[in-house]
């Protein structure tokens, strides 16, 4: 329902109450002429009459006797549906909805979500795991979290973290047990891939570069690469975050401790509208804080 038919129905209503043009005037602080225009504007657009009029009193139709029921039904139906997206707008309330890599569901996003429960018993949260973006829009989706940010018309991208890479092999596979001081000595082992990064670069002592490409096993889910890596199929490049329990607990080791790997950054992406739901911007400050110190 647009403003202007909104405005329309409260000065019938109002009209109908007052059973005088003049009273419902002062009312709501309209004059007489606008009052009536935005009558017969009514009218119009219906088709009916709606008010018999004469110099002092007005008295409704039949069809103006159930246009006025009817209007009294959508009018508080908008007015409804305006205090509830007033409330997006000022307090975290209704569902957010987000989108997030497969790792994210390992507890990564436990902590957030809790404080962000806590803060509003009017919020609910739905959350998806799965690999890229998708279409946050057809999705319906609040929030999007990434690797990369979204360059594209419509979309706004904000970098949560700046997280590190860890080269692993499980302590099962043979390279757990080998001297290694170069990575040129990884060669004759699997090196298995997430399809969306092939290659990595190292950076080592007196400033050495070294490129590990050619996989011998990519994967298209991150969840599966570290799933394999834990079963000793290969040695791969993992989120350091997501696999820090894995590497505390000893089913995965540090290969190459002395050679680095680049870092990659976390990103909410949410669709470019004017304003930002309180729900929306409340998770990606919080997710912000705690991806931060993780």
């Amino acid at each position: 329902m647009n403003v202007k038919f909104t405005r329309a129905l409260k000065v019938f209503l109002t009209v109908a109450d007052c059973g005088n043009m003049s009273v419902a005037a002062r009312q709501l602080h309209m004059t007489v002429s606008a009052i009536s225009q935005q009558l017969r504007k009514l009218e119009e657009d219906i088709g009916q009459q709606l008010v018999n009029r004469n110099s002092r009193h007005l008295s409704l139709t039949e069809a103006g006797r159930i246009y006025y029921r009817t209007s009294q039904e959508l009018l508080a139906t908008a007015q409804q549906g305006q205090q509830e997206i007033d409330a997006l707008l000022h307090s975290a309330s209704g569902e957010l909805r987000i989108l997030a890599p497969e790792g994210f569901g390992g507890g990564l996003l436990s902590k957030p979500l809790r404080q962000l429960l806590q803060s509003s018993e009017r919020i609910s949260v739905a959350v998806t795991l799965g690999e890229g973006y998708d279409d946050i829009v057809a999705s319906g989706a609040d929030l999007a979290l990434g690797f990369t940010p979204v360059d594209k018309e419509g979309f706004k991208s904000y970098q949560l973290a700046t997280w590190s890479q860890v080269l692993c092999v499980a302590p099962t596979h043979p390279l757990s047990t080998e001297s290694l001081s170069h990575p040129e000595q990884l060669k004759e082992h699997p090196f298995i891939v997430y399809d969306h990064l092939p290659a990595h670069e190292l950076s080592g002592p007196h400033d050495g570069r070294y490129l590990l490409a050619h996989p011998r096993l990519s994967v298209n889910s991150m969840q599966a690469l570290i799933q394999f890596t834990v079963d000793g199929l290969g040695f791969a490049v993992l989120p350091q975050k997501e696999v820090q329990h894995y590497l505390a607990n000893g089913e995965l080791v540090d290969l190459l401790p002395d050679w680095q790997l680049p870092d990659y950054q976390v990103f909410a992406v949410v669709a470019d509208y004017p304003t930002m739901p309180v729900k929306t911007r409340q998770a990606i400050e919080l997710l912000e804080s705690y991806f931060t110190i993780l």
